[in-house]
């Protein structure tokens, strides 16, 4: 335990009710302490997800039993271990997923949802991973069993969960295809890895997914806008085809084809990642460590950081994160990066 942690408190970034950039206020917590099979993080950076935004806006309830705070994920080093865990020592460089409480100087988390930074990563990039390395390789790989030669339709190829997708499948050795919403996006997600991308501001997506993939249709869909694409990505899909749906921005209520599904014999699935149990969340962590960090070391996966701003510029960040040229993960720094 550093001297640091005898002080009783930590500097966290917190909600003061529902809204805008206004809520986002500043700080005071007791330090937590590590439960039996708990470690506890000193914080150097939180990555911003969208969840953290719609958090604010009272429109993401905060799972029952998790920290009211915002932070889906942290980089940082080991502080502490509670009772059972030994595989962690104290300093250790790590990165993690979390249920919220990012946004804070020191979090304490299941051990089994810390991993380590990857080779070549610095402890501040590494806070921008776990969330969209566990989201595509659970949903595109252990939900949708994706596999070498499959046609993959990811939507928003250059967004956060789009850009990390893109690579993974491509390292995969999957045939990616993106959507975009502008000639530079388009060029961005063809670098990223996209086979062929389509501008959705433009083209009809269905009919160009079935003409690039000479009528096959796309065997599955990583879809973040919901209600917006349903009934397309359905006539996209193709036969045996699975569509995952992982966002809303879209809407929440859309007309599903039943017999299109049926006809296609087709899968449609949703699935969100916090509120999952710790157990299934230290599996996907598991396989996130041995299957994709080393493609990130490789550098076939690259974490691309868009900007960092300090604890208490908590707002502007977030208004960073909802611009539309960002490119990359914005983070928040509690501590001096590496």
């Amino acid at each position: 335990m550093s001297e640091e942690r005898l002080h009783p408190s930590m500097h966290v970034v917190t909600y003061a009710g529902s809204g805008g950039r206004e809520v986002v206020t500043m700080a005071q917590r007791p330090i937590p302490s590590p439960g039996p099979g708990e470690v506890l993080i000193k914080v150097t950076a939180a990555g911003i997800n969208r969840a953290d935004v719609l958090q604010r806006a009272g429109n993401y309830p905060v799972p029952a039993g998790a920290s009211d705070l915002p932070g889906l994920e942290v980089s940082g080093t080991i502080e502490e271990a509670g009772a059972g865990v030994g595989t962690w020592d104290f300093g250790t460089p790590v990165c993690a997923l979390l249920t919220g409480g990012g946004y804070a100087e020191y979090v304490a988390v299941p051990a089994g949802q810390v991993v380590p930074v990857p080779d070549g990563v610095s402890l501040t990039d590494a806070a921008g991973l776990p969330e969209v390395a566990a989201t595509c390789w659970s949903n595109l790989v252990m939900e949708a069993g994706v596999k070498a030669g499959d046609w993959v339709l990811v939507h928003g190829g250059t967004g956060g969960i789009g850009s990390f997708a893109l690579q993974l499948l491509k390292a995969l050795g999957v045939r990616p295809l993106a959507t975009a919403g502008s000639a530079e996006k388009v060029a961005r997600s063809l670098e990223l890895g996209a086979e062929a991308a389509i501008n959705h501001r433009e083209e009809d997506f269905v009919e160009r997914v079935k003409e690039i993939t000479g009528g096959h249709g796309a065997d599955v869909i990583l879809d973040v806008m919901g209600a917006k694409y349903l009934e397309r990505n359905v006539k996209a899909l193709a036969r045996g085809g699975r569509l995952v749906v992982i966002g809303l921005q879209g809407g929440t209520s859309g007309t599903l084809p039943l017999s299109a599904v049926m006809g296609k014999n087709a899968v449609v699935t949703g699935t969100l990642l916090r509120p999952r149990p710790v157990q299934e969340k230290t599996e996907i962590m598991r396989q996130v460590a041995e299957h994709v960090w080393p493609l990130v070391s490789t550098g076939d996966i690259r974490a691309t950081t868009d900007s960092t701003f300090p604890l208490e510029q908590a707002a502007r960040a977030q208004d960073r994160f909802e611009e539309p040229n960002r490119t990359g993960k914005v983070l928040l720094m509690a501590g001096d990066g590496q």
